[in-house]
């Protein structure tokens, strides 16, 4: 049976470019996606074509009984899962602290926080080998946002991933002697649609000169990353985080 793998918020940006190399390694995938259907089923499509099999799945991950329902249709239709990467995340305008409102904190805090935490409970649940299960691997997309902090720009979205760091870190000493390993991936200015929702599409453009490669990052390069965490020859690593952000 094929090792399955649910990549949040992968419809598109890192969570797509990752859904399609792990298909390509070999793994079923579960495509979730939070609003844009047909964007998740192109990339079922695509996972079909390169002769995986693939489900999308849509679910708020912020919401409780969203994440118990899409894992729900993981144990229904894909009967079981060996890999969890947590990537769905939310990047909202640009905005000095000043300005923010408690609405718009929470909402940051909710997805890209409270999010990654009932997806790994739920899949411990199913991967743990005190509960029964064959062990498994968790990756959390986190930010080189959580070193630089993002002052007059994102400091709610550089906190959030400040917090997945550590969640990360004492993650994978809680669950390492149960089998599951838990690392993370530090992505820095990669061109994705997130910038457009933070009101800047250009910015890895604007920006990517103030970096030593003097580029902007691929999403397939993350994804790279990611894959060789998920991999058995990532065996040994676990608690670690590597950096996709081009020297920064």
């Amino acid at each position: 049976m094929d090792k399955v793998a649910l990549i949040t918020g992968s419809s598109r940006g890192i969570g797509a470019a990752t859904a399609l190399r792990m298909a390509s390694d070999g793994y079923a995938i579960c495509v979730n996606f939070f609003r844009n259907k047909k964007l998740a089923e192109d990339v079922v499509a695509r996972i079909t074509a390169l002769g995986s099999n693939a489900i999308a799945v849509q679910a708020d991950v912020s919401a409780e009984a969203d994440v118990k329902l899409l894992f729900d249709a993981i144990d229904s239709q894909l009967g079981r899962i060996d890999v969890l990467v947590n990537n769905a995340g939310i990047l909202l305008q640009q905005m000095r602290i000043e300005s923010m409102t408690a609405e718009r904190i929470n909402r940051i805090l909710r997805t890209n926080v409270t999010g990654y935490f009932l997806c790994s409970r739920e899949a411990i649940k199913r991967m743990s080998t005190q509960h029964g299960g064959p062990g498994g691997v968790i990756v959390n997309v986190s930010s080189v946002a959580a070193r630089i902090g993002f002052g007059g720009e994102y400091v709610d979205y550089a906190a959030s991933k400040g917090a997945i760091d550590t969640f990360t870190i004492g993650l994978a000493t809680e669950v390492a002697a149960e089998g599951i390993r838990v690392n993370g991936v530090r992505p820095g200015f990669i061109y994705t649609d997130i910038h457009a929702d933070g009101g800047k599409p250009d910015r890895v453009d604007r920006i990517k000169h103030q970096l030593p490669l003097q580029r902007g990052g691929r999403a397939e390069e993350v994804a790279a990353a990611i894959a060789w965490l998920v991999s058995d020859e990532s065996s040994f690593t676990t608690g670690a985080f590597i950096e996709v952000s081009g020297g920064r």
